[in-house]
C-alpha cells in the first residue's frame, strides 16, 4: 500500500472540512483532504444548501414575474406557459458547477492535495482510503479533522428505493412536476420545501410530529409562519405520527396513527438526519457517538482522542454551513496551536428560507422567561406599495401623502395615472426590462426585443 504522511488530514470537503483545511494550510501545515466523491463541496454544494436555495431563488423570481401586472403582456399570447421543476433545477446545476470550480481553486492555490475514496481508521494515526477501483492507500497524520456531514434519516420499514418515496437528497433529482405532495416532518428542511413547492402550485400537505412548527423560535414568529403557510394553501397537520407508508404505482399512501390516510403523488420524508460516521471505524478507537451517529466532542471540537476533532453536521446542531465553516477553522487552529475564540461558534445566526424568510440568534422568549431574564421586544413594520393591487390601494396612498404635496405630480410616492415621464417607463406603458428580467426570459425561451447591445430594448414594441 502507498503511504503518505501529513500534519493534518481532513476527512470531508464540505464547509467544515474546507474551513479546517484552509486554516491548517495557511498556518504552514502539510494538509490533505479525503473526499469520497469525485467533486469537492460535500452535501452542502451538491444536494443541500446550494442547489435547494438556487431552486428557491428561481421559483421566487418566476412567481414575482408572473404575479406582477407590469409583465402581464409577456403572457398575453402564451397563457399555457408553465415552468416545470426540471427546468428550474437546471438553473441550480449551473450554480453547483460554478461552486465546485471555485472551491477546487481554493485547494489548488493552497497546495492541498485531494484524495478520492472512502476513509476508515486503521489506528489512532492512520486511515485507509479505498478508491472506486478498490485500490487502498494508507495515509498517516499527526492530527485529524472529521467533517463527513450527514444524510437524511431512513426508517428501516420505509422503501426509499420506490420512485415516489423521496428524501431531501432525492427530491432534487425530480424531473416532473407533481400535482400533489406530502412532506412528513415540519423541521427547517420540511418547511422550506413546503414553501417552495407550494409556490409552484403543487397541492401540499405538511405533517408535523410536534404541536407547533419550529418550536425553537418565538411563538409570535411560529404563529406568523403558520398563518402565511395556511394562507398560501398549505394543509398543516400537527401532532401526527406515521404508522406506515404504502407506495403505489400512481402515488403514495401515508397512514397516520390517528387513522388518517393521505394520498399524494409523492411523499417527501424530511424527519431527521443521520451523521455519516458509521463507516469510519470509530468503534475501534472507542470514539463516542449517539444513536444517530453524531460524534461527541468538547468545546474545542475534540473527541475523546485529543488529536482527532470533528466538526459540522457530523456532530449535530446547529447544522448550518456557516457554523460548520467556523467550527472547522477553530478546530484546525486548536490542532495547530493557534489561539481561537471558540465561543464565537456557540451562537450562530440561523437562516430559514421559508416564505417569508426567518432569521434568529440566541435564546427565544420562552427560554428567557424560564431563566428569569428580563427582555424587551421591538417591532418594525414595513409596507410595500409595489403590489399587484396598487391601483386599488391608491386611495390609501393618497391619504398618507402630506396635505401640502397631495396634488404634486412629482411626489416620490404618487404619480398621476398614465404619465410617461417615469424613469422606468420611457415612451410607453410597458416597463423597461432589466438585465435580471432578461436572464429569466432567456432561461425560459421568452423572446425580447434588443437594442443592439445585447440588452432588452427600451422603446421597442411588446414581444408576442
Amino acid at each position: 500500500m502507498t503511504r503518505h504522511d501529513f500534519d493534518v488530514l481532513v476527512i470531508g470537503s464540505g464547509p467544515g472540512g474546507e474551513g479546517a483545511a484552509m486554516k491548517a494550510a495557511k498556518s504552514g501545515k502539510k494538509v490533505a483532504v479525503v473526499e469520497r466523491f469525485k467533486q469537492v463541496g460535500g452535501g452542502c454544494t451538491h444536494w443541500g444548501t446550494i442547489p435547494s436555495k438556487a431552486l428557491r431563488h428561481a421559483i421566487q423570481m418566476i412567481g414575482q414575474f408572473r404575479a406582477n401586472p407590469l409583465f402581464a403582456h409577456c403572457f398575453e399570447n402564451n397563457t399555457n406557459h408553465r415552468y416545470g421543476l426540471g427546468q428550474l433545477l437546471a438553473t441550480a446545476e449551473s450554480v453547483v458547477r460554478r461552486q465546485v470550480s471555485m472551491r477546487e481553486g481554493f485547494y489548488d492555490r493552497n497546495r492541498v492535495p485531494l484524495i478520492e475514496g472512502d476513509a476508515r481508521f486503521v489506528d489512532e494515526h492512520t486511515i485507509a482510503v479505498t478508491a472506486r477501483d478498490g485500490a487502498i492507500t494508507a495515509c498517516s497524520a499527526d492530527f485529524f479533522v472529521i467533517a463527513t456531514g450527514s444524510r437524511p434519516y431512513h426508517p428501516p420499514d420505509i422503501d426509499f428505493d420506490h420512485p415516489r418515496v423521496l428524501d431531501a437528497d432525492k427530491v432534487l433529482a425530480l424531473t416532473d412536476t407533481p400535482v400533489s405532495m406530502t412532506i412528513y416532518g415540519a423541521g427547517v428542511i420540511g418547511c422550506e420545501y413546503a414553501s417552495m413547492f407550494r409556490a409552484m402550485g403543487i397541492k401540499l400537505n405538511l405533517i408535523n410530529t410536534r404541536a407547533k412548527l419550529l418550536e425553537f423560535l418565538d411563538d409570535e414568529i411560529i404563529d406568523a409562519l403558520a398563518y402565511h403557510m395556511r394562507d398560501t394553501g398549505i394543509v398543516l397537520r400537527h401532532n401526527e405520527e406515521c404508522d406506515r407508508v404504502e407506495p403505489l404505482d400512481d402515488g403514495v399512501l401515508l397512514h397516520l396513527k390517528s387513522g388518517k390516510i393521505i394520498k399524494s403523488d409523492y411523499l417527501l420524508w424530511a424527519n431527521g438526519r443521520t451523521a455519516n460516521s458509521d463507516s469510519l471505524g470509530l468503534e475501534s478507537l472507542k470514539i463516542e457517538t449517539d444513536h444517530r451517529g453524531r460524534i461527541t466532542v468538547n468545546q474545542r471540537f475534540q473527541t475523546n482522542l485529543p488529536h482527532i476533532s470533528a466538526v459540522g453536521d457530523v456532530i449535530g446542531p446547529p447544522s448550518l454551513a456557516s457554523a460548520s465553516y467556523d467550527q472547522g477553522r477553530f478546530a484546525a487552529a486548536q490542532l495547530c496551536g493557534t489561539a481561537a475564540d471558540t465561543h464565537l461558534a456557540e451562537e450562530m445566526p440561523s437562516g430559514i428560507y421559508t416564505s417569508p424568510e426567518i432569521s434568529c440568534i440566541g435564546a427565544n422568549e420562552r427560554e428567557l422567561t424560564e431563566a428569569k431574564v428580563p427582555y424587551e421586544i421591538g417591532h418594525a413594520f414595513f409596507k410595500s406599495l409595489a403590489r399587484p393591487d396598487h391601483e386599488h390601494r391608491r386611495g390609501h396612498v393618497e391619504d398618507s401623502v402630506p396635505p401640502g404635496n397631495a396634488g404634486d405630480s412629482g411626489h416620490s410616492l404618487l404619480r398621476p395615472r398614465r404619465r410617461r415621464d417615469h424613469p422606468h417607463r420611457p415612451g410607453h406603458h410597458a416597463p423597461a426590462p432589466t438585465q435580471q428580467h432578461a436572464d429569466v426570459f432567456r432561461e425560459h425561451h421568452i423572446q425580447l426585443p434588443h437594442d443592439g447591445r445585447g440588452l432588452p430594448g427600451r422603446g421597442a414594441e411588446r414581444p408576442e
